[in-house]
């Protein structure tokens, strides 16, 4: 099983200092930031689910500031998820596809960079 805790550590460390973020910090890009993570880990994890969907990937929807450190925590689970049913089902997906291995790199590095200019 594909050991997805780097990135779910690094989704709840993000998810954790937006809740405690003052609300100028939030307003002033932190919120913003963090929901494009979201929304990114959100598609990511829908098109491992479903990669010959012929649908655009559903976005998620900006339900304010105070939400975003949970609606990252839930986007980053979500595609912990998504990467071990990749890495514990047959092959590695569509041709071209990256292995799990490697979304789970590149995810772990978008959380970190996100919040790196969110928090800055």
């Amino acid at each position: 099983m594909l050991d997805t805790s780097p990135l779910t550590a690094v989704v709840e460390r993000f998810a954790d200092r937006l809740r405690a973020a003052p609300q100028s910090r939030l307003q002033r890009g932190a919120a913003a930031e963090a929901l494009e993570a979201a929304r990114e880990l959100s598609v990511r994890a829908q098109r491992l689910e479903d990669p010959d969907a012929a649908a655009a990937p559903r976005l998620m929807p900006e339900a304010g500031i105070f939400v975003v450190g949970d609606q990252l925590a839930v986007a980053g689970q979500d595609l912990a998820q998504a990467l071990r049913a990749a890495a514990a089902g047959p092959g590695a997906g569509p041709d071209g596809a990256k292995a799990p291995s490697e979304e789970l790199d590149e995810a772990v590095r978008l959380v970190e960079r996100a919040e790196v200019r969110a928090m800055r």
